[in-house]
Protein backbone atom coordinates (compact mmCIF):
# COMPACT_ATOMS: atom_id res chain seq x y z
CA UNK A 1 0.00 0.00 0.00
CA UNK A 2 2.90 2.55 0.69
CA UNK A 3 3.90 2.11 -2.68
CA UNK A 4 0.72 3.01 -3.81
CA UNK A 5 0.07 5.95 -1.56
CA UNK A 6 2.99 7.13 -3.25
CA UNK A 7 2.96 7.01 -6.91
CA UNK A 8 -0.59 8.53 -6.66
CA UNK A 9 1.24 11.78 -4.84
CA UNK A 10 4.03 11.80 -6.95
CA UNK A 11 1.12 12.40 -9.52
CA UNK A 12 -0.36 15.26 -7.90
CA UNK A 13 2.53 17.59 -6.92
CA UNK A 14 5.00 19.65 -8.09
CA UNK A 15 8.53 17.80 -6.53
CA UNK A 16 7.54 13.87 -7.35
CA UNK A 17 11.26 13.40 -6.17
CA UNK A 18 10.44 14.73 -2.76
CA UNK A 19 7.75 13.06 -1.72
CA UNK A 20 8.33 10.17 1.41
CA UNK A 21 5.81 7.83 2.66
CA UNK A 22 6.30 6.08 6.41
CA UNK A 23 3.61 3.31 6.99
CA UNK A 24 3.46 1.84 10.51
CA UNK A 25 0.97 0.39 12.83
CA UNK A 26 0.09 2.52 16.17
CA UNK A 27 -2.68 1.30 18.44
CA UNK A 28 -4.02 -1.30 15.74
CA UNK A 29 -4.41 1.39 13.45
CA UNK A 30 -2.62 1.59 9.96
CA UNK A 31 -0.44 4.78 9.76
CA UNK A 32 0.91 6.47 6.70
CA UNK A 33 3.26 9.92 7.48
CA UNK A 34 3.66 11.32 4.83
CA UNK A 35 6.10 14.08 3.83
CA UNK A 36 6.31 16.75 0.47
CA UNK A 37 7.79 19.60 -0.36
CA UNK A 38 6.59 22.97 1.41
CA UNK A 39 5.04 24.02 -2.35
CA UNK A 40 2.87 20.55 -2.48
CA UNK A 41 1.30 20.64 1.19
CA UNK A 42 -1.68 22.23 -0.08
CA UNK A 43 -2.29 19.99 -3.16
CA UNK A 44 -2.25 16.93 -0.76
CA UNK A 45 -4.73 18.15 1.07
CA UNK A 46 -7.03 19.58 -1.40
CA UNK A 47 -9.41 22.15 -0.89
CA UNK A 48 -11.61 21.30 2.22
CA UNK A 49 -9.09 18.26 2.45
CA UNK A 50 -10.94 16.36 -0.30
CA UNK A 51 -8.19 14.99 -1.88
CA UNK A 52 -6.71 13.23 2.02
CA UNK A 53 -10.20 12.19 2.84
CA UNK A 54 -10.28 10.72 -0.83
CA UNK A 55 -6.67 8.81 -0.55
CA UNK A 56 -8.12 7.40 3.02
CA UNK A 57 -11.24 6.33 1.02
CA UNK A 58 -9.24 4.60 -1.56
CA UNK A 59 -7.25 3.46 0.93
CA UNK A 60 -9.47 1.65 3.27
CA UNK A 61 -11.51 0.38 0.23
CA UNK A 62 -8.67 -1.90 -0.99
CA UNK A 63 -8.13 -3.00 2.21
CA UNK A 64 -10.98 -4.63 3.41
CA UNK A 65 -12.27 -1.35 5.68
CA UNK A 66 -11.03 -3.96 8.52
CA UNK A 67 -8.58 -1.30 9.82
CA UNK A 68 -8.29 1.81 10.94
CA UNK A 69 -6.41 4.19 8.45
CA UNK A 70 -4.66 7.45 9.94
CA UNK A 71 -3.08 9.18 7.05
CA UNK A 72 -0.46 12.57 8.34
CA UNK A 73 0.82 15.04 6.31
CA UNK A 74 4.02 16.45 8.42
CA UNK A 75 5.40 19.80 7.89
Amino acid sequence: MKELVERILRGIVKHPEEVVVVEFDEEGRKVYEIVVNEEDVGQVIGKDGRTIKSLKILLSALMGGSKEITIKVVR
